[in-house]
Formats: structure tokens, sequence, C-alpha cells
């Protein structure tokens, strides 16, 4: 990440790590972190409001209604990465998330039951529940939502604020927890 830089800052400065509690915003972020997968970030944040518009606002509800229509038509967005496999698994992934609200009352009550976990496992766990999670992504898209440490030093002043709201890796690190 970038301090200052016009894509990475705002990332860096307000989202990267920063607990999230709505499915959605959580569909999003996995979303987003499968399609950077092979990528740069820096092509993913100028594509993200094209990602958002193409993926009806990341409502978890309406991608899962996805058929062969919306597909053809992601497939052709010029505006969003064009990778079957990548649009596949967001469709895909978004109806495992109606089946974990369902078992569990959302995606993130789920995120909270399995934790705390170190990567390993969470990785494993991932590739049962969703699909084109591997170790990367899977490492990427926990961290940035607080439930993995690393993603700013101690001396950032994010990590300062990111501290202030108790993510789930620094309770379970301050319980003894080793990651």
């Amino acid at each position: 990440m970038a301090p200052g830089h016009e894509f990475h800052g705002p990332y860096h400065d307000k989202h990267y790590g920063f607990p999230i509690a709505d499915d959605d915003e959580l569909f999003e972020r996995l979303v987003l972190e499968i399609n950077q997968a092979g990528l740069s970030w820096l092509t993913i944040f100028k594509k993200q409001e094209s990602f958002r518009a193409a993926y009806s606002g990341f409502a978890i509800a309406k991608v899962a209604r996805y058929g062969e229509k919306q597909r053809t038509r992601l497939l052709n967005d010029a505006g969003i990465i064009r990778n079957r496999l990548k649009i596949d698994a967001a469709i895909e992934n978004a109806k495992r998330i109606q089946a974990l609200q369902k078992s569990h009352g959302s995606f993130a009550d789920w995120l909270a039951a399995q934790h705390p976990l170190p990567k390993s496992d969470w990785v494993k766990l991932f590739k049962k529940q969703f699909v084109f999670t591997g170790g990367e992504i899977v490492g990427e898209f926990l961290m940035s939502i607080g439930y993995l440490p690393g993603t700013h030093a101690e001396d950032c002043p994010v990590f300062r604020k990111i501290a202030r709201l108790q993510p789930p890796w620094l309770t379970a690190q301050k319980a003894g927890m080793r990651y």
C-alpha cells in the first residue's frame, strides 16, 4: 500500500484492515480479492466502480440469481476483469454465502463463529466453503477485514485507528492466540 497515492492511499487509510460486518461489503471484498489474483491492485482500484455497477452493488441476493444472460453480460463488460473463472466464482460464492446466511444468520456471523484460526486453517475452511479461494486470496481477504494481523505496521497512524475498533485478530492476540 502507498499512503498518499491517488488509489492506494484511500484504501490504506480507510479500508485495509478495518473490520467489516455488512455481508454485501464482505462479499465485495471477497470478489475484489479474487479478481486481483494475478493482477495489480491498481488495476482493481481503477475498476472498482465498474465492478460495483456490474455486480449489482455487490448485493449477494441479486448476484446469486445471475444466470447465463448476466454471465454473458459480465464476460463482455470491459469495465471489469473478464475472466470466466472469476465471474463464475463470484456467482457461485454469492450462492454459498446465502447458504451461510441461512445457517448462521449472516456471512459476518459465520466468520465470527470460525474465529480464531491460524491462516492455514482458514485456507482449508475457505477451500471447502468457497471456490477460487487459495492461500493468498484467503489470507489477504482476512487481513483486509480484520481477521488476520499484518495490514499495518504498529508505527502507522492507521494501525492505531484500527486497534481502537478491536478487530478480531487483535482480540484473539490479546487472549493469547498466535498466528
